[in-house]
């Protein structure tokens, strides 16, 4: 049992003036282990307050120096790769050999990228008589979900801390226990008190506080889309910039010319990733009608490699969902599946070999899916995924344009310059042509509800900074 009732505010480990404790619960075993604070409106108060007062100083380091405070932090991530690891399977279920690149190495990385990015960008650019220079924003609120609890906290918290901002964050109460070791890591890393602070608590009170309040003057935000409208709602009574990442509902559009054998798996294991909690998942596969067969015995192959159990196992490929919440959710959607004609090939709400105890779900295939259907349309945020016959390309484009997401997206094609051509059609961010590799230093973000802003790299750099023009 982790019992923490302080926050990271101002340096230190400060007790939560909150009203009590958020248990925290290992959704494999149904066993709470560990308790994080419900904070209040005043903690949030008093890390405002330390970060306003850390900014004047921190913002006036040369950008060297910032970019080496972030390099200490990248190696107490790496010195601290294990107890991350472990921290991630105990509290959201994360299969271990997914989690060592997926929720931990990653974060160093992050703020590694970070720094180079920093080091690379050029003080000053000269436009005619104009020398443009860019400053930080000020005190950045940054509100972060439970699925990639510490990598969605490096993706706010290094560039903002890099360009010159201080950090107001809130940790996902959910998966709570984690960024504590971030805090302790910061701690180590000998940043001055206040630049970073972390605040636990829910989101309609910590939340709601840091995207209200008048002390923070920018606010990032990755969540749910009916969170993100009331972040974006009331940081506009401040008219502050606000960046959101929202839902996805991401297609993988198999050409009829593609490799089905590298295109089919390599879609049900992005699926399945992380047990099918990420809001970049691909989790719509649009084929061609006449290869459907082919397509559901690819698929229906490759889901039998996952089964749920224990994710700590050795070789194990598929956890529990985070919650009891989060599980009853997901097999909801099962339900509406099956109620609304999509043929189930996999899994599904009956599906069998789920372990007892644990929030897990049966990864499911359904095929013959509506587009319209609300499996083909909502986000599950689960190890399902729904398979979509079209007739032609122009259909497969408009098929994978016709949800209000706009997040991530993979098209497959023999002919490469096919691939590029319908990529540019697809309203995504991020489109993976043949199954190219993951790029940790290109640009995300979304288009249309799944929110606006960019993170990663040079770009992420570019949500915490304004411009200024000085006529020369």
């Amino acid at each position: 049992m982790i019992e923490h009732d302080s926050h990271f505010i101002d340096g230190v480990w400060t007790t939560s003036r909150g009203p009590g404790l958020i248990e925290v619960v290992n959704p494999a075993t149904e066993q709470v282990v560990g308790h994080v604070p419900a904070g209040g409106a005043a903690d949030v108060d008093a890390a405002v307050a330390a970060a306003r007062a850390a900014l004047p100083a921190w913002r006036a380091l040369p950008a060297g120096e910032r970019a080496a405070a972030l390099r200490r932090i990248a190696a107490g991530v790496r010195a601290r790769q294990d107890e991350i690891v472990d921290s991630i399977v105990v509290e959201l279920g994360t299969p271990r050999s997914q989690a060592v690149a997926m929720q931990a190495g990653i974060v160093a990385h992050t703020f590694e990228d970070t720094a180079d990015a920093l080091e690379r960008r050029p003080e000053v650019e000269r436009i005619g008589n104009s020398e443009v220079r860019w400053e930080p924003v000020g005190v950045v609120g940054a509100i972060t979900p439970w699925n990639f609890t510490l990598y969605q906290l490096a993706l706010k918290v290094a560039p903002a801390l890099g360009v010159g901002c201080t950090v107001v964050a809130k940790p996902s109460e959910v998966v709570g226990l984690t960024p504590y070791l971030l805090g302790e890591i910061v701690a180590d890393a000998r940043l001055p008190n206040g630049v970073l602070n972390l605040v636990w608590g829910d989101g309609p009170v910590v939340g709601e506080a840091i995207a209200s309040h008048p002390g923070i003057d920018a606010v990032s935000f990755t969540g749910s889309n009916r969170a993100g409208r009331r972040v974006a709602e009331l940081a506009s009574a401040t008219v502050k910039p606000v960046s959101l990442e929202l839902g996805g509902k991401s297609p993988s559009v198999v050409l009829d010319d593609a490799d089905l054998a590298a295109a089919v798996p390599a879609g049900v294991a992005n699926c399945f990733a992380n047990n099918g909690q990420v809001c970049a998942a691909l989790t719509r596969m649009i084929v061609p009608r006449d290869r459907l067969a082919e397509v559901e015995r690819l698929a229906a192959e490759a889901a039998a490699a996952y089964v749920p159990g224990d994710p700590n196992a050795e070789g194990a490929r598929l956890g529990p969902v985070v919650s009891a919440v989060q599980r009853d959710r997901v097999l909801g959607y099962l339900r509406a599946g099956v109620e609304q004609g999509a043929r189930v090939l996999v899994g599904g709400p009956d599906g069998q070999d789920v372990p007892e105890t644990g929030y897990y779900v049966a990864p499911t295939v359904f095929s013959d899916v509506d587009p319209q259907a609300r499996i083909a349309q909502e986000e599950i945020f689960g190890p399902v995924l729904a398979i979509i016959p079209v007739d032609s390309e122009e259909e497969a484009v408009a098929v994978a344009n016709g949800t209000p997401f706009g997040l991530n997206a993979a098209v497959w094609s023999a002919d490469a310059e096919r691939a590029a051509r319908v990529a540019s059609r697809v309203d995504a961010s991020t489109v993976y042509i043949n199954g190219a590799s993951f790029n940790p230093s290109a640009p995300f973000g979304g288009t249309k509800q799944s929110g606006y802003g960019r993170e990663r790299g040079a770009h992420g750099l570019d949500e915490f900074v304004r411009t200024k023009a000085y006529q020369v």
